[in-house]
């Protein structure tokens, strides 16, 4: 099933849900469960895959893959709530590095990459209640590293107190950190006045020295509110 299926499917989740959701949100106990309310939350996701082209025949192809995160947010009232998002993905991919001498064959690279995901959201409940739709969208931080080493390694050495003698070897890469941008819906259920879960679909734009990269998640979510 393709994401845009999925996406698909998740839309046509979220506005049957909506309609259960009106009469369960009846319930004068259930509401304003959220008002004023901070929270924090474990997530995990599946990124989509993605690729990109570039100058001469240069190209990327980023495989699908899951990663974990954490959120922390504050419910302003029960429909608008405010929050940061990190998220961690090591995605395979291949890329194809054309030199700029026309002698030398282009090369391919396979490797994993490491992306850091940054995020500040604002979100809309549709509903007051525990069981709403929502839509949010956001400005961000991303930092995405090839993990191909980009000069020599260095070794320094240094005498520690606890432990000795230690040596350790770092080395650069070639990496890049953009802002980026993000749009998403899903779907909330405050299961009770401590504990939420929710479920969403988010793309998020980051755009690059050279191309754009547009990165689609599907993201579970289970936190607490005090």
């Amino acid at each position: 099933m393709t994401l845009k299926r999925i996406a698909v499917l998740l839309v046509l989740l979220l506005l049957s849900s909506s309609v259960q959701a009106q009469r369960f949100n009846k319930k004068p106990d259930y509401a304003g469960l959220r008002d004023g309310a901070w929270e924090a939350s474990l997530l995990i996701g599946n990124q989509s895959s993605a690729s990109a082209s570039a100058d001469n025949g240069a190209s990327l192809d980023m495989d699908s893959e899951f990663g974990w995160g954490f959120s922390v947010g504050w419910n302003m009232t029960p429909k608008w709530h405010f929050s940061w998002t990190f998220m961690l993905v090591e995605p395979s991919y291949s890329a194809t590095i054309v030199p700029e001498d026309p002698e030398i064959p282009p090369q391919t690279l396979d490797y994993s990459a490491t992306r850091y995901s940054n995020q500040l959201n604002v979100t809309y409940h549709f509903l007051r209640g525990p069981l709403t739709p929502f839509v949010e969208a956001g400005i961000g931080y991303s930092k995405l590293d090839s993990n191909v080493p980009s000069a020599p390694p260095v070794t320094g050495c240094w005498w520690d107190p606890g432990w000795g003698y230690i040596c350790n070897t770092t080395w650069s890469t070639y990496d890049t950190s953009e802002f980026t941008w993000n749009v998403g819906l899903g779907l909330r259920w405050d299961v009770n006045g401590a504990l939420f879960v929710r479920g969403a679909w988010n793309r998020e734009v980051f755009s690059g020295d050279r191309a754009d990269l547009d990165f689609d998640t599907l993201n579970l979510e289970a936190g607490l509110m005090w």
